[in-house]
Order: C-alpha cells, then structure tokens, then sequence
C-alpha cells in the first residue's frame, strides 16, 4: 500500500471505522395531505443524515407531480456501519416552483429513524408510521425499504423508445413514460426506474439512463422484470396504455448495437378486441455495462488532488488588529478563516504526494501603491519575489499571518477570477484524457459576492473540468445567496441559462460548526467531494491506472 493512500487512509478512519456493506434505500409515501387549492401535491422527500450533531443533506428524490400516494425510483445509496447509529430524517417537502428547489417549498412533514431498523432483516423491515413527527398531519412514510448490495458493482446504462403507440388522448397526442419494476424473490414489485414524460409523441424516445446491476435484478440475469407504458395526465391519474415481460439477459442483446423489441400489450384488449395484436412496440436500441470505479481506486491510481485556497481580505471582516475582527490573530485561540483552512487543508494534504499549495487572497489593497488585489496579484505574498505555491498547510498559515498586516482590507468580494485560474489549471488536464490531476478550489468568504453573474458562469464552465469548488462562510453574515451556487437547491445556471454540468459546488457555513470538531466541519465540507471526483472521469469513461506494486525489497542485492 502506497505512503499517501495510508496516510489519507487514517485521517478518514477508512481502517479504524470499516464500512461494512452499502445499503439501497427506496421509498412509498401514501395519504400525503393536498396543501394546493387546485390540485394535488407535488411531493418530494430529502433525506439527511446526522453526523457529529449536525443534519446533512444526502439526496433528495424526484418531484412526483399531483400524487398523494408516490412511489419514488430514486434510490438513496448508504455506507452501513455497524458499530455506528446512523440517524436519518425523511423530510417531506410540496414543490411549488418550478425549478424544484426548497426555499419556496411548503414544508409538510418529516420522520426520523435509524438505518439499522430499516436495514435488510429476516423479518419484514419495520414501517414508520409512530415515530413522532414535527408537524401532526395527515402523513406517514408507508414503506422505506432496505437492500444490502451484493458486492456487484456494475451499472448498466439503457435507452428505450417506442413507436406506434396507442392514443389516450381526445385533442392530442399521449404524453408517454415507462416504468420498470423487479419482480422480487416474495413475488412483490419493486421500482427500479421511471423515465421522463415525452409529451404529444407516439413514437417516443426517452433519455438515456443508468441503474445499478443490483437494482435492476439483484444480479439475476433471469429475473424477470415488469415494464409498463403510461400516458401521462396532470391530475395524477395517468392512463394505462400496455405492459411487457422482459429479463436482463434479454437486454443484453443489445449490447452489439442490436435492437431489442417486445410488444406492449394491454390484457383487456385481447379480450375485447378480436384483430388486436398490440398497443405500440417498445425498443431498447442501447445496453452498456458500465464498471464503476470508486474514489480510492483512483488515489490508489495515482491521481493526485491539486488543492488551493483562497481568503477573502475585504472590508466587511473588520480591522485585524481589532479584537472583533474575523481576521484578528489571536496568540492562542485560532480565528475563523485559520480553523477552516486547517481542518480541510489537512485532509487534503494527505491526496497530494508533493504537499504544494497555491494560495491566494482577494479584496485587500496591497504594497506599495495599494491597488485592489487583481488575479495576477491574488498570492498570498511569500518570499522575495513572491511565490504562489506554498509547502504544507502550515507554509498557508504562516503566510496569512505574515501578510496580514502588509495590508490594508477593502474590496468587493469578487470570486469568479480565482475560480477561473483554478479552471484554467483543469481544463489543461482534461487533454491527458487520464486521471492524475483533480483540483479543488477552497474559498474562505464573510459576505455575500458582488460579482454572482461572473460568479455563476464561471462555475457553469468549471463543471466540466476535473475540480470541485468548496465555500465556506465566515462569521454571521446573510449567506442565503450563496445557497444558490450549492447545486443541492435546484440546478445552477448561467446568466444565459446554461445549466451546470455535474454539481460541483458545496457551501457549508462556518457557524454551525462554531461548537464542533475540526473532523465535523472537514467532513460536512468535504463530503461530495469522493462522489464528485468518480462523477467526472466515470462520465467521462476514464479508467483508474492500475496501481504499481512495491518493490520488492527481499530481491535487491546485498550492499557491499
């Protein structure tokens, strides 16, 4: 095992804290209250996890539109520890925008639990219509059903369309979505994925779309699935056009680029109808078997994380030699911007073989004509000439205190030029076509950025680089805008409507964790960033290099 994964490696606890399995967790609402006056609700659960006292966001399911009863194909993947209680909270949420984001959502209720009584048991999983909920009201969550993963790690990606399908509509066209659901061992249906609404088409095609190996037939390639066909109506009560039978080991024949056809049928027609043959054919015109690999395969690979910080030095933080101010250096109790910078700095630290920090800083006026800090003189200024790149988290600290009082703080609180230079050093990664450099740009803000326009483009092009961007909030002012940057409410865009590629930005404000551990604040900022760093070259189709073995010590010849 090489120095630098067991290194990174024991700062996680990957050794002292083993996760034992991974579990799928998949969810059925039933009785949600209508809080709209005209229809239904369009309910939506998040679940959240707590973790050293604080709750954090995991996922959230998909917005089902006008139902009261929702069976939801978003399956929620958990690490199980056993010698850990995992507490969740299901929080259930009316969306009322239509960009699906919380803050304009009606809150409508939430459950809480542990993952151990729901995980996988020889008894049925225990439903949690008791527990005590913060708002009575007529909710409960009737199913949160567990499944151990069997090790199997494959995806499979699929593409469907259809053609010919039956008309369900007077004035126009059927609005057609297909579900697909596994026929368990107990001969119950489970959902495993429901596709987009294609409207006013009856010759759809629906996205492509990924699913586990595990979640689509537990690893039985003869299991059989049930695929239906709906057209879609906006009260909820979709229309039932047809259904077929279908097995993996049937999909699998488009593998080759072969399509793979079954007929839709509708049972009550061929009763009714004496020349009925179908109600459309459904064809799988792609199957790919996709190997996913993790975020230590790629460590272990060699990929190194370039990390860089950048500090926010504006007038809003106050004077550094005022006792109030978040810059103050005080002798023995570390402010804000130095607990932040250490807590996550050290973790990843352990990801960078050459331990090179760029470090910078924006807003101040600097020496000796005191101009505004632009991106050419964002170093934090070490050494003589001045050296951007530091050794070690300690070489930052030293150097944000040693520049501390050469300047003078101003503003505005411009961010988009230090994540474009970080975008910069990504994007020439991106031609290696390897995965050997993935960087990550912390920024230590106290205020809202002035430049959210830049800001949002920026990110929007950074999203399809190897980087991620971590902001972290200092001190006790209005964040809420920067809410908007965290893909987590809703999908980022540019001001040209652009839509960011993967989510690659995480906000956490410092003050939630003014009470807690380093580890807690290093955890809850760093936790996309695993799930980020395989999102990229997954997508992307690039492979972790196989890791070079040690050598081997015992053949070398002995010293004269």
């Amino acid at each position: 095992m090489s120095d630098i994964y067991e290194s990174a490696a024991n700062s996680l606890g990957l050794f002292s804290s083993p996760c034992l399995t991974k579990v799928e967790l998949r969810l059925t609402c039933k009785g949600i209250s209508d809080r709209d006056a005209l229809n239904k609700s369009d309910p939506c659960v998040v679940l959240n996890m707590q973790s050293h006292g604080q709750w954090m966001e995991v996922d959230r399911t998909e917005v089902m539109r006008s139902c009261v009863n929702p069976t939801y194909s978003k399956v929620f993947t958990l690490d199980f520890y056993f010698e850990e209680v995992q507490r969740l909270r299901f929080e259930l949420y009316d969306i009322t925008s239509s960009h699906n984001g919380l803050r304009e959502a009606d809150f409508l209720g939430s459950v809480e639990c542990t993952l151990g009584q729901v995980s996988p048991r020889p008894r049925p999983p225990p439903r949690t219509e008791t527990p005590k909920f913060i708002r009575r009201i007529k909710f409960f969550t009737d199913r949160i059903t567990a499944e151990e993963l069997t090790g199997n790690d494959d995806y499979i990606e699929l593409s469907f369309s259809a053609r010919k399908l039956d008309d369900k509509d007077f004035f126009s066209k059927s609005d057609p979505f297909l579900e697909i659901y596994r026929l368990n061992d107990d001969a119950t249906l489970q959902l495993v994925y429901r596709t987009e609404t294609v409207m006013n088409n009856l010759n759809p095609v629906w996205k492509t779309f990924k699913v586990s190996l595990n979640s689509l037939c537990s690893g039985d390639h003869e299991r059989k699935l049930q695929c239906t066909v709906w057209d879609w109506d906006s009260n909820g009560k979709h229309d039932y056009i047809g259904e077929f039978e279908a097995t993996f080991k049937e999909m699998r024949g488009a593998i080759d680029g072969r399509q793979v056809q079954w007929p839709c049928i509708n049972p009550k027609y061929t009763v009714k109808k004496k020349n009925y043959r179908n109600s459309g054919i459904v064809i799988l015109n792609q199957c790919k078997i996709i190997k996913m690999h993790s975020f230590l395969d790629y460590i272990m690979g060699g990929c190194q994380i370039q990390f860089t910080v950048a500090i926010d030095f504006t007038a809003s933080n106050g004077d550094p030699r005022n006792s109030c101010s978040l810059h103050y250096i005080h002798p023995y109790q570390p402010n804000e911007y130095l607990k932040a910078l250490v807590a996550v700095g050290e973790i990843c630290q352990d990801y960078d073989s050459d331990k090179m920090f760029p470090a910078f800083g924006f807003g101040a006026q600097i020496p000796p004509d005191y101009k505004v800090m632009t991106c050419s003189q964002h170093a934090l200024c070490r050494g003589d000439p001045p050296d951007t790149v530091i050794t070690s988290i300690q070489g930052v600290v030293e150097a944000y205190q040693a520049c501390l009082p050469k300047l003078q703080l101003y503003g505005p609180t411009n961010i988009a030029p230090i994540i474009q230079k970080v975008a910069n050093s990504a994007s020439q990664e991106v031609h290696t076509k390897e995965a050997m450099q993935y960087f990550i740009l912390l920024i230590l803000t106290d205020g809202v950025i002035t430049d959210m326009a830049d800001t949002r483009e920026a990110i929007v092009q950074a999203s399809h680089l190897p980087m991620s961007v971590i902001i972290v909030g200092v001190g006790n002012a209005d964040f809420s805008d920067m809410q908007m940057l965290d893909g987590d409410d809703g999908i980022l865009r540019s001001p040209k409507g652009e839509p960011v590629l993967r989510d690659i930005v995480q906000f956490v404000p410092f003050r939630n964790f003014k009470h807690a551990t380093p580890a807690a604040l290093a955890k809850s900022v760093l936790a996309e960033v695993p799930n980020q760093v395989v999102d990229y070259y997954n997508g992307r189709g690039i492979k972790p290099k196989v890791p070079m073995p040690p050598p081997d010590v015992t053949s070398r010849p002995p010293p004269d």
